[in-house]
């Protein structure tokens, strides 16, 4: 009877445990911790993104008062006359290519503002700097904004969108408070900026350089070179795989057995090729700049003042230069101070910029520099053998980017005249137009 008793309890137990079990196995919820996104992939970035306002920007304005013709290309006025045109509202937009009998002269007369941009820019992705009532606008390209402050119509301002590529207008319209405003506050006040003479180029379109001596300065950096593990790990969708390979003291090369990232460290250039991207591209113009726009942006590859100088909507290319803290256009012919990008239709193809960031200049190393005019430059050209007008595309003051001979760790921006000729760019050496004239700052 004992033992009987005995195994009662005890099965009673083992069914108190059971059940116990089960509950516990049904009720049981695993405290798995939250895996951070940054744990598992970590973002590259070299530097800041960059807003479209900040990578599309202005070269010049000129102001058309009083039969001439007074301009600047300092960034801190473009600057302020672009913040006033973000702030309007443009309306009415419409293609006016067939009302205008010449498309060149649209905008040169008396009481109109040409706002000139390097190269031509898509509507739709410059709409993220300017504002728009209508919700779709037309499909355009344009490289000069032209404002007519002297307005015929006494209702409304008059905007054109001018292309001189593709020599089409279009027309917008703003209201007549934000055109007397602009007015009184640019317009009135822009003969204390440089007088600037004109020459007829390609297409017919006028070019715009200052008619006197320019003062700039000569400028020198300590660059700070990039890590190439970080272009490594921006540029290669997985790392891992990468494989590293010296090819010399001065060249090292990544590849993943199909992409490859060589660096010259003796030209400071990087080179991303992705062979296996498909090389058929259907997209348009705005797509292509914003999409390269975006690429940079992706790994923040704006590690200087760069801009959108040129779109090659053929094959597939855009160009952004670095600029100078005065405003001038910088040139090297190793293309030390550009960034290129050539896509396939998903994927870039490729990447060449520099691995260097030139950051602050030597504030001891900093030389003025009194450049001779534009006219100097240009009659320079005009004696050159089989010159052609109708080829010239641009004139304009720059600066050549060097290393120094000495001190081969220091880059220096020199100025010079630059010119666009048949669609290559070429330097006229100060020297070559009487030398220049230095003084300490």
């Amino acid at each position: 009877m004992r033992y009987e008793n005995i195994k009662s309890i005890l099965l009673i137990i083992l069914v108190f445990v059971s059940v116990f079990l089960t509950w516990n196995l049904w009720t049981y919820q695993p405290n798995y911790e939250t895996m951070e996104k940054s744990k598992n992939v970590a973002e590259v970035t070299l530097s800041e993104k960059q807003e479209v306002k900040k990578i599309i920007k202005p070269d010049m304005v000129i102001f058309h008062i009083k039969g001439e013709h007074h301009g600047t290309v300092n960034p801190v006025e473009l600057d302020k006359i672009s913040k006033d045109l973000s702030q309007w509202v443009f309306y009415d937009v419409r293609n006016y290519s067939n009302e205008v009998r010449n498309v060149n002269d649209i905008g040169h007369g008396n009481g109109n503002v040409e706002i000139i941009f390097p190269s031509d820019t898509p509507i739709e992705l410059y709409r993220n700097v300017l504002n728009f009532q209508e919700k779709r606008l037309p499909s355009f390209t344009f490289d000069r904004i032209i404002i007519n402050v002297d307005n015929p119509e006494k209702e409304n301002g008059v905007v054109y969108f001018l292309s001189t590529n593709t020599q089409q207008v279009y027309i917008s319209h703003i209201s007549l408070s934000l055109l007397n405003n602009f007015n009184r506050i640019f317009y009135k006040n822009s003969e204390r900026y440089p007088r600037y003479l004109s020459f007829r180029g390609k297409n017919n379109h006028l070019i715009f350089f200052p008619e006197g001596k320019t003062d700039v300065m000569r400028v020198e950096y300590l660059p700070v070179t990039i890590n190439s593990e970080k272009f490594k790990d921006a540029l290669f969708s997985d790392p891992s795989f990468v494989q590293k390979s010296t090819i010399s003291q001065k060249e090292e090369e990544y590849t993943n057995g199909s992409s490859k990232m060589s660096i010259n460290n003796s030209t400071n250039m990087l080179l991303y090729v992705n062979p296996t991207s498909d090389t058929e591209f259907t997209d348009n113009p705005k797509d292509l700049v914003k999409r390269s726009i975006d690429f940079v942006n992706e790994h923040g590859g704006w590690t200087d003042a760069y801009r959108y100088v040129d779109m090659d909507e053929y094959n597939h290319q855009a160009t952004f230069r670095f600029y100078s803290m005065d405003g001038y256009p910088v040139f090297n012919e190793d293309g030390m101070s550009e960034i290129n990008e050539i896509w396939g239709k998903n994927e870039i193809n490729k990447y060449i910029r520099p691995n260097i960031s030139l950051e602050q200049p030597l504030k001891s190393e900093m030389q003025k520099v009194t450049c001779p005019s534009g006219s100097e430059a240009l009659e320079f050209l005009k004696e050159k053998k089989n010159f052609k007008s109708e080829l010239l595309q641009n004139l304009v003051l720059g600066y050549q980017m060097e290393k120094d001979v000495k001190e081969p760790r220091l880059v220096y921006l020199e100025p010079a005249w630059f010119y666009q000729y048949d669609g290559k760019w070429g330097m006229i050496n100060l020297e070559d137009l009487g030398g220049v004239q230095h003084g300490l700052e």
